[in-house]
């Protein structure tokens, strides 16, 4: 392609982005200051390259999936933040109290709220962590929570029924046990642990000491057992796209971001920056484009994704998750 070309492309990408309505010759004659002959021609060659197509319902063209993924690697630049934006994530980044999964959560709602697209990420605990300390919070007679806590900031909660027979001081004593032999144990080695260490010692000093064992060995067992976790986040910001029109389309996307089997399909596994998943290559569904960067950060790493249309401000998104990898290599030093 001559500059021209490359011009009319980047032109009908980035207002088809825009106006979700196909793009005309006379658009391109008045933008390109040239006749209607020679706009056509053009336009001609590049739906003969698979860059552009017609709508079936006008004469306009607009980008193919191909002609999307030229512009991405060859005409598109990163666009920089507002002023407003930035300071919605400096807000997140200059707290410094927020634990890792609180301040990944934050950052994906503000995400969605700047791209109107949903956002997702997808963790896997550092198998480095260690037990800083468990919790018994009591909610009423008969339900407690055990609050898990790591060294690397990762909080992990269970709800407990107990029965009327179980004293909650006990449970909480015997998490002070716990936390007096076991902080700074690796979460993987808490089971044998408690097997063959604490449960001698509560089976001298608690009453229904079976019981609370379990209480305990079944919340460590969760975060063990718990590799990953995913939080979707802006599901109907996807719902108000245009091409979300169509009641079946919706449905069949709201199933697929609820389904936990297919989000974990766009988990990043090559190395790059970030990755672009146009249609097709997402391998979550064929009209969507999905943008993923990797994070690591405070021992937990993981994927985080932003989900849109193929129509996806590429440039805007982009340049957001310049800013957050900026920040996450910052706060991961």
């Amino acid at each position: 392609m001559d500059e021209r070309q490359k011009g009319i492309l980047k032109e009908i990408v980035e207002c088809y982005i825009k106006e979700a309505k196909p793009i005309g010759s006379k658009y391109l004659c008045d933008k390109f200051n040239c006749s209607s002959a020679t706009i056509r021609n053009e336009m001609a060659f590049l739906e003969k390259l698979g860059l552009v197509e017609k709508n079936h319902i006008s004469s306009g063209r607009i980008p193919s999936e191909a002609g999307y993924r030229y512009y991405v690697e060859n005409l598109m630049e990163p666009k920089e933040l507002t002023g407003e934006d930035m300071l919605k994530l400096q807000t997140i980044f200059s707290n410094q109290n927020l634990v890792v999964s609180d301040a990944i959560e934050e950052c994906l709602q503000i995400i969605s709220d700047i791209t109107n697209y949903t956002s997702i990420a997808l963790g896997k605990e550092s198998e480095l962590n260690t037990l800083k300390q468990i919790s018994i919070i009591p909610l009423d007679e008969e339900h407690i929570v055990a609050l898990v806590c790591t060294d690397k900031g990762i909080v992990k909660n269970k709800q407990f029924t107990i029965p009327k027979t179980i004293n909650i001081k006990e449970v909480v004593k015997t998490s002070e046990i716990i936390n007096k032999m076991l902080v700074g144990t690796p979460i993987a080695s808490i089971a044998e642990r408690l097997e063959y260490e604490i449960k001698p010692i509560i089976s001298q000093q608690i009453k229904q000491y079976e019981t609370i064992y379990d209480i305990f060995y079944n919340a460590f067992n969760d975060f063990v057992s718990s590799k990953e976790n995913f939080h979707v986040v802006g599901k109907s910001k996807m719902l108000a796209q245009p091409e979300y029109n169509d009641s079946n389309e919706i449905k069949k996307l709201v199933a697929k971001l609820e389904d936990e089997d297919t989000i974990r399909k766009i988990e990043k596994t090559d190395d790059k920056n970030i990755s672009i998943y146009i249609g097709k290559e997402s391998e979550f569904d064929d009209n969507v484009t999905v943008i993923k960067t990797n994070y690591s950060l405070g021992g937990e790493k993981g994927t985080i994704a932003i989900v849109g249309p193929k129509r996806m401000e590429y440039d805007r998104v982009v340049g957001l998750l310049n800013i957050l990898n900026k920040w996450l290599e910052e706060k991961g030093e």
